[in-house]
């Protein structure tokens, strides 16, 4: 996979939507498995997927909309990237 960097990596420390993203790399860095939860700009849960130890994520969200994770959220790094579907 060929993945294009647009900005540079933070983590979920708090809620973020990545610099506006609508696709971003996420990796868990932590020790256990996290619940990562996508949200509205308003604050509503749109969904949620566990991501496991040292497992990296490619998701697709709508820009505003905020990303966080259930814990450890330092030990979580995201970027955003884009995508070409050939």
């Amino acid at each position: 996979m060929i993945i294009k960097v647009l900005a540079a990596e933070g983590n979920l420390n708090a809620a973020s939507n990545v610099d506006t993203a609508t696709v971003v790399r996420l990796h868990n860095g932590h020790s256990a498995a996290l619940v990562i939860t996508r949200k509205t700009s308003g604050g509503d849960t749109i969904g949620s997927l566990t991501v496991n130890t040292k497992e990296t994520v490619v998701l697709e969200k709508d820009s505003t909309d905020t990303l966080e994770a259930s814990g450890s959220g330092s030990s979580v790094k995201v970027v955003k990237v884009a995508y070409n579907i050939s």
